[in-house]
């Protein structure tokens, strides 16, 4: 199974789990299905899901990251001790933890971020 045929594959089956999108249909546009795809992964559910369509996932998500490459800690500099900054798309990041310095969970009212 080509790439483009496992994005369909997936798409199609993730979008006949839900009634009310059975009757969508699947963009002609490359970029449009991969955006498709990517809002039905992040909105699906927890649950019971075959085999086959995991196997289809590993799959087309390795080639996916073939594709972009894999930014290592190794690639970048530190700011500080143990510190980096990455700008970009964080999905090629191999790192333990990301911090979104924009999450109000982590600003005081000034904006700055404060650590404990």
């Amino acid at each position: 199974m080509e790439q483009n045929e496992r994005r369909k594959f997936l798409i199609s089956e993730l979008l006949n789990e839900q009634p009310q999108y059975q009757s969508m249909k699947i963009p002609k546009n490359i970029q449009e299905q991969k955006l498709l795809l990517r809002a039905l992964f992040n909105m699906r559910m927890p649950g019971k899901i075959s085999a086959e369509f995991l196997k289809v996932q590993d799959e087309y998500l390795r080639e996916e990251i073939s594709e972009k490459g894999i930014v290592n800690l190794s690639d970048l500099q530190p700011i500080q001790n143990g510190i980096y900054l990455w700008q970009g798309d964080i999905t090629r990041l191999k790192a333990d933890a990301i911090v979104n310095a924009a999450a109000d969970r982590m600003c005081a009212d000034d904006g700055k971020a404060r650590f404990s």
